[in-house]
């Protein structure tokens, strides 16, 4: 590429990650701090209520730590064994991680359930991730073995088929070389784009694997993971919800479905222990 061109498409990858980054809180913690709650704690033994450990998997610019100071101690108060881990990290970026190439992600998520597995005693656990981390979670179920170790993918507002970030990503062919420069600098976004080659392999063949239960947890106001159905999987043994299905006045979108909506809480809450599952409704918000 001509030195030129080099200095024109920097400021569009720029814009890419700038347009990310205002969609994440700002960093309120180490990654690799552990919150004094109980969440990460390394000792905790499932009970016979909750079987299973818990790993939370963040997203695209989030970490361990600031993706889950609601959801954590939500899941935890209700007697789980919870987990999170920071992957994706590239060198000389602290905090915000998810950036790497996914399939390398996907295997430091089947390094951790391995360890949360031998720490824990259990035979398998659940994973609950937003965003990238619902959907890179599947690349570790169908290629690196972890069927026989996961019951249950709960994906927050999972970016299944890809993400349009609203359709800025369309843009990309009217400016060449842009999509080799987001790979090269950030593989973890290019991979993200609809028709990848990483999404193209990960989907080829069907969406699901068997033994494994899915949810997808979305909501119509997302404005990363766009068009928002395209966050739904098919196969015999998923269940889609929207969010405004639940409660119509929900206006979270992508990130708030996430940090803080009570309602979606709940609704990982049933997914995770359907046997007990309860209404999901506005009223969940206080619960």
């Amino acid at each position: 590429m001509l030195p030129h061109k080099r200095v024109l498409l920097r400021p569009l990858a720029a814009l890419l990650l700038a347009a990310a980054v205002a969609l994440v809180p700002a960093a309120t913690a180490h990654a690799t701090d552990a919150p004094h709650s109980g969440w990460n704690d390394w000792s905790c033994k499932p009970s016979a209520t909750h079987p299973r450990p818990v790993v939370l998997v963040h997203g695209t610019l989030g970490n361990s730590v600031d993706n889950w100071l609601s959801l954590a101690p939500y899941l935890k108060d209700r007697g789980y064994c919870v987990f999170s881990l920071d992957y994706g990290q590239l060198q000389g970026v602290p905090l915000f991680h998810g950036l790497g190439p996914i399939d390398k992600s996907a295997q430091q998520l089947s390094d951790f359930v391995d360890r949360v597995l031998g720490a824990t005693g259990a035979a398998k656990t659940d994973l609950v991730g937003h965003s990238q981390g619902g959907m890179m979670p599947r690349y570790y179920l169908k290629f690196l073995g972890g069927a026989g170790k996961v019951n249950a993918l709960v994906g927050i507002a999972p970016d299944n088929h890809g993400a349009t970030l609203s359709g800025l990503t369309k843009l990309l062919p009217y400016f060449p070389g842009a999509e080799d420069l987001i790979s090269a600098n950030t593989p973890g976004l290019a991979d993200q784009i609809p028709g990848s080659d990483f999404l193209t392999r990960l989907n080829d063949g069907g969406d699901t694997v068997a033994g494994v239960h899915y949810t997808v947890i979305a909501t119509k106001y997302d404005e990363v993971a766009t068009p928002w159905r395209s966050q739904y999987l098919t196969g015999p043994d998923v269940r889609n919800v929207l969010l405004q299905d639940l409660c119509s006045v929900d206006l979270s979108e992508h990130l708030a479905i996430a940090l803080f909506d009570r309602i979606a809480f709940h609704e990982v809450a049933n997914a995770l222990d359907p046997g007990h599952a309860t209404a999901t409704t506005c009223a969940s918000a206080f619960s």
